[in-house]
């Protein structure tokens, strides 16, 4: 079972990997997002890629220490859920905001593992 549980953090560390560059490469911002990387939105993005960095290191601290899962799992389940329902709220808009909702609905599925291995165990 560890070793589902470890490919779970992982995938879960890779998923938010892609938005964690934007904090290094501003400019990923009108790839992924399609906003211009030199305005206040920009900058509140670059923000936010620092904050999926704290998830990728928290998830990856989670795969090699099991101490650290209960809370890895909240930081990261606030990360996805809270996406999912804002996103929801929204009226499910197209574009880029739609593929972000569907690489966390395919993040529902090892989050939801890793949250029954470090609270349920």
């Amino acid at each position: 079972m560890e070793i589902i549980t470890k490919l779970s953090w992982a995938a879960l560390a890779l998923i938010h990997l892609m938005p964690a560059l934007v904090s290094f490469a501003p400019r990923l911002t009108e790839r992924l997002y399609g906003v211009p990387s030199d305005g206040p939105i920009s900058l509140l993005l670059t923000h936010r890629g620092a904050l999926f960095a704290a998830v990728v290191l928290v998830a990856v601290l989670a795969l090699v220490d099991p101490n650290a899962r209960r809370a890895a799992s909240l930081v990261t389940g606030v990360s996805v859920i809270s996406f999912l329902v804002l996103y929801a709220l929204s009226g499910a808009p197209a574009g880029s905001l739609r593929t972000i909702a569907i690489v966390d609905l395919i993040a529902l599925a090892p989050l939801a593992f890793v949250l029954r291995e470090a609270w349920l165990r």
